[in-house]
Order: structure tokens, then sequence, then C-alpha cells
């Protein structure tokens, strides 16, 4: 055996992708995207905001409710900003050492804005978040389901492109038992303890409390984008579940990158529609994969 084949190299090749020659003309450019998943929340930002079929009809469906819930989060801002500004002052005056903040420095580093205020945005933002989606209510959950459909019909496919599940691994790795904190984590409820008690003292450090929390919620956010993929395709609960497996840090990369965009405060409506659009993108390249996938396995058989 040649050296070649046992030093570095050898390890290096292990993390190569299949050539381009291997997959045809119209898989390339699929085949580029499918390696960073993540990208795919750019694509559905882009499509949304420049594709009039997207946006107008999401759009005109939460209008009303956007003007509504506008005016009243900036009456609320403006009357209780300086209070919850001094209230989280006097917070953090008395447990810097708890939180490591002062008025000045994070972790004794100085810092250029006042940490005070800050955590008064974050906190009116979270609450103006709201308001709007109070306002939004059924109507953004409307918009979002359509667009997924809407998404579809611009690429030109019908039900019948949606093909039944092809496994794509000669052995499929086996789905691990689901332990009490996958559980919890797959729970509304338990997503809103960890969101609003177990992770309530890094919301005071700038970005941290939304990064962490996104990493909590990104696989059961990635699963929830691609329900409509699943049920296209008629999978069951067990080929969805190995699908998953196989495609594990896919789902990860692409859930975490979707829910911390959709944890900003006020824009992240936004994204909760965009990324209907990337999943159903993404859903779209998976798709032609799968037929790919599907017609090697009938040529060699």
């Amino acid at each position: 055996m040649s050296s070649i084949s046992q030093g570095p190299e050898a390890q290096d090749s292990l993390f190569e992708l299949p050539p381009e020659e291997q997959v045809p003309d119209n898989l390339v450019r699929a085949t580029h995207r499918l390696q960073f998943p993540p990208s795919y929340v750019v694509v559905g930002v882009y499509r949304l905001f420049t594709d009039k079929a997207l946006f107008v009809p999401a759009w005109q469906k939460c209008k009303n409710g956007t003007i509504r819930g506008t005016v009243v989060g900036l009456v609320w801002t403006f009357f209780t900003f300086g209070l919850q500004r001094r209230f989280i002052g006097v917070f953090l005056a008395n447990s810097p050492r708890v939180t490591g903040l002062s008025n000045e420095t994070l972790f004794g580093y100085k810092i250029p804005f006042s940490v005070n205020t800050y955590a008064a945005v974050l906190l009116v933002g979270s609450q103006v978040t709201y308001i709007l989606r109070f306002f939004l209510a059924r109507n953004i959950n409307i918009a979002r389901d359509r667009v997924w459909d809407q998404t579809v019909a611009s690429r030109g496919k019908g039900p019948d492109f949606w093909k039944p599940y092809v496994e794509e691994w000669d052995h499929p790795p086996k789905v691990p038992p689901p332990t009490w904190s996958d559980k919890l984590l797959q729970s509304s409820f338990g997503m809103m303890v960890i969101k609003r008690i177990l992770l309530l003292p890094f919301n005071f450090y700038p970005l941290i409390g939304i990064v962490v929390s996104a990493w909590f919620k990104g696989l059961g956010t990635a699963r929830a984008l691609h329900r409509r993929y699943f049920e296209s395709k008629k999978m069951t609960a067990g080929q969805t579940d190995v699908f998953m497996e196989e495609h594990k840090w896919e789902y990860r990369t692409f859930g975490f990158t979707a829910a911390l965009l959709e944890g900003l405060p006020i824009i992240g409506l936004i994204f909760n529609i965009s990324n209907r659009v990337g999943a159903a993108m993404w859903a779209h390249d998976l798709e032609k994969r799968q037929h790919y996938i599907a017609l090697k396995k009938a040529k060699s058989t």
C-alpha cells in the first residue's frame, strides 16, 4: 500500500465530496446547494422579496394585522421603555457578580453601548413581537402555509413531482430511541420552560440567549419546516426518522439558522414566512436527488 493512502492525505480524502461528473448536469447546482443547507435560508429571503407571486399574497394577508400591531407596539414602547430600562438598571446594579454585567462593562470589558439600554431594547422588542403576533394571529399561519404551495408552483411542479420515498443508504442507520430530553424539546411546553425560565439569565447577554435557544430548537424547527415535504411523499414516521438521521447535521444546521433568525425580535416574523420558502426550495433539491437515486437503483436491478 502506498504511503499516500496511509498518510494525512488518506484522512483528507474521507472528507472529499463526490466529483461533479458523478451527477447529471441538471443536478450540479442543486448538489452545491445541498452541501450547505443554511444557504436555503438566504434563498428563502431572496425569493420572498423578489417574487411578486410570493410577496404580494403574503403581505396582503398580513398587512392589516401588521399595521394595527405596529401602532399598538409603538404606543407601548413610548410609555414603558423608560420604566423597563430603570428596572433593568436596578437589577443589574444589585447582581453584577451573578450576571457578569454592569452599566458599562461585560465581564470586565468595556462595551460601546449601555447594557441597560441593550437589555431594555431586547425586552421591549420581545414584547412588541408578541403584540404583533396577537394581531397577526391566524393570518400569519395561513400566509406561511400558502407560501409553501406558491413556492412549489413557482418551480413549475405539481403533486406528481413528489415520488414515494427511496432509501439513499445501502445500510441505513439505526434511529436511537428518544430520550427524555428529546421529548422535552419536541413539546411546546418543554420549549416554553427552557426559553422562559432556564434561558432567562442568558437574555441579558448580547445575542447569547437567542443563539442558545436556537440551538435547542434547531432540529425541531427543521422537522416542522419540512412537514409538508414528508407529507407530500407520504412518508411514514419511521421513514422520516431514518431520513432525518441520515441527514442529521444538515437538518441541525438548517434548523439552527432558521430558528436563530425567527428568534430575532420583530423582524423574526418575516423570517417565519421566508423560511418556509427556503424549506420548499431545499425540499425541491432533495426530491431531485431522490429521483436520481431511484433511477440509479432501477438501472442496477
